[in-house]
């Protein structure tokens, strides 16, 4: 993996506006998910104390001792996310190929925020490209953080 910039922050990933239940998914959809991709995760199940529901902690192992850790909510019908934390553009635009590619059934259907961003007044999400490689998704990252990183 690249490290042009190592910048890590939260990275989110979610259904287009106005359908949140686009990825027909459930956790125990995503866990499973998870499973199958990425060798021996970590998955756990806690209440959320801030948005009063059931969430999904994990930590994959993206490549040899690159490991990555975020959080999910998905409540059917109309809400889910999924956030990397501490993540770098490489970190989030691998796992957002998979989401893309592997886990969304569509490649139209995940849009992305960083707290980066966030904190710098975006605070709406973009669409994911429904194409390219993870080196293509990580470079669009990076910009994205390039233009929040003042």
């Amino acid at each position: 993996m690249a490290t042009e910039r190592n910048i890590r922050t939260n990275f989110a990933f979610c259904p287009p506006e106005g359908d949140g239940g686009a990825w027909h998914a459930t956790l125990d959809s995503l866990e499973r998910a998870l499973r199958e991709a990425f060798p021996d995760p970590t998955i756990g199940h806690r209440r959320s104390g801030v948005h009063e529901m059931t969430v999904l902690d994990f930590e994959i192992e993206l490549a040899p001792d690159v490991w990555l850790d975020g959080t999910a909510a998905i409540t059917e019908p109309d809400h889910a996310y999924i956030t990397l934390i501490d993540a770098t553009a490489d970190e989030a635009g691998a796992f957002a190929v998979w989401l893309r590619d592997s886990f969304a059934p569509a490649p139209d259907l995940v849009r992305f925020a960083s707290s980066l961003a966030m904190a710098n007044g975006e605070d709406t999400p973009s669409p994911l490209p429904t194409g390219g490689a993870q080196a293509d998704i990580s470079a669009l990252l990076y910009r994205h953080l390039d233009a929040f990183d003042h």
